[in-house]
């Protein structure tokens, strides 16, 4: 039998350790490529705690073990943060942030420093009451997931060979257990002109204007990507536009846009390109259509270069990892809503790519996630980590079942 009120009750004992935890993280600037010092906090915090094994990989991801049984149940968070764009537009200092009875403010409180403060408890409150259940429990603390998510873990898998039975996704998931999402991919669009001076612009080839064509068709196009039942449709959004010219008394000679593609099931990066590829405009202008690769050094200073695609993935309701979480989550606050989430997660590589299970459940709110005020609520981070903690003995109890 597991004693869902005594985890209750030790989740809620921890609620002003884990509050002081989440402010200090909050109070350390740590966007992407930038997360060293948010790194050696949680370091202390893991060794305050007595985790059994500590490790910091070359990538700079911060690993925390519980246990020593065979298998490996992982909790995943990414410690990076967007920036807090225009300051103006904030009601308290992003970095300062705030706190109430309920409520934690600060950049990165529901996105997604909430995550790995539950996790870290969590695994805490399963050594104190044995709830491990012969399983390793993993605690990561990954880096670079704004600027390319996934690439810590394809990192993770491939160098430190590791491989969860499954891993629990600590996005922000408004109180829900989350089964997926759909994937994405960075996609760029490059034409060419021919320059001239702009007070006769008949002697040129302006590239914009082709730009302007093919805009034009890109947005059209949005409009008849596939739907899925369960994800949703498919999207696409011109985010960026770049161009170049000898001057502003100049015609531009070329010209150049970034698409941020999502895509739903039944949907993959060779199709993305292709209708980009098919528009009468790029064919016209002999566009070239191709996808980012990402190759940013991480603070430790590793290139680890991937292509910019985040496979779509789906856990099936069925599954044990969504069965165990709705066993571990009701068996504390009754039946939970299963649902998917609308952005992109660590997920896309350790599913995506590696058919690792995910499933997701963690603190705050995805409207919070890149906006300003951002903030969480502390009762979440207790039933989260209440609810992590129960888990291993869910997963047990349902493996058993098999």
């Amino acid at each position: 039998m597991i004693d869902f009120t005594l985890i209750q009750n030790t989740a809620n004992s921890y609620k002003e350790q884990m509050t002081k935890f989440l402010r200090d993280l909050i109070a350390i600037p740590g966007e992407s490529a930038m997360e060293k010092k948010v790194i050696q906090r949680i370091k202390q915090e893991m060794e305050l705690l007595v985790f059994d094994r500590i490790n910091i990989d070359e990538m700079g991801n911060i690993l925390g073990f519980m246990g020593d049984g065979k298998k490996i149940i992982a909790y995943d968070a990414h410690i990076d943060t967007v920036g807090v764009g225009n300051k103006a537009n904030w009601d308290f200092d992003p970095y300062k942030g705030f706190e109430t009875d309920n409520e934690i403010g600060g950049r990165g409180a529901s996105d997604q420093l909430g995550g790995i403060v539950s996790a870290v408890y969590g695994a805490k409150i399963m050594k104190d009451l044995n709830l491990l259940a012969g399983n390793t429990v993993l605690v990561t603390g990954t880096v670079q997931e704004e600027d390319c998510d996934g690439l810590c873990w394809q990192y993770i898998i491939t160098e430190e060979n590791i491989r969860p039975e499954f891993v629990v996704v600590t996005e922000p998931t408004d109180g829900n257990i989350y089964r997926g999402q759909r994937g994405r991919m960075e996609i760029r669009v490059d034409v060419q002109g021919i320059s001239c001076h702009g007070s006769a612009p008949e002697r040129g080839d302006n590239a914009i204007y082709k730009m302007g064509e093919i805009l034009a068709e890109v947005k059209a196009l949005n409009d008849r990507l596939h739907i899925d039942d369960f994800l949703g449709k498919g999207t696409l959004a011109v985010s960026e536009i770049f161009f170049t010219s000898p001057s502003r008394c100049a015609v531009a000679d070329s010209c150049t846009i970034s698409i941020d593609r999502r895509l739903t099931n039944g949907e993959t990066y060779k199709m993305a390109l292709e209708e980009i590829e098919a528009l009468e405009s790029v064919k016209k202008y002999s566009a070239e259509v191709t996808m980012y690769e990402y190759d940013r050094p991480s603070y430790t200073g590793l290139v680890y270069p991937t292509d910019c695609y985040f496979p779509t993935w789906v856990t099936p309701e069925d599954h044990i990892a969504t069965k165990s979480m709705v066993d571990a989550y009701s068996g504390m606050y009754g039946p939970p809503k299963v649902d998917k989430w609308t952005f992109s997660t660590n997920g896309v590589s350790i599913m995506g790519r590696y058919n690792i299970p995910c499933i997701g459940l963690g603190p705050g709110k995805e409207a919070q996630a890149h906006a300003p005020n951002e903030r969480t609520w502390k009762n979440d981070l207790v039933k989260c980590a209440a609810i992590y903690a129960a888990l291993p003995k869910c997963y047990n109890k349902e493996e058993s079942k098999q």
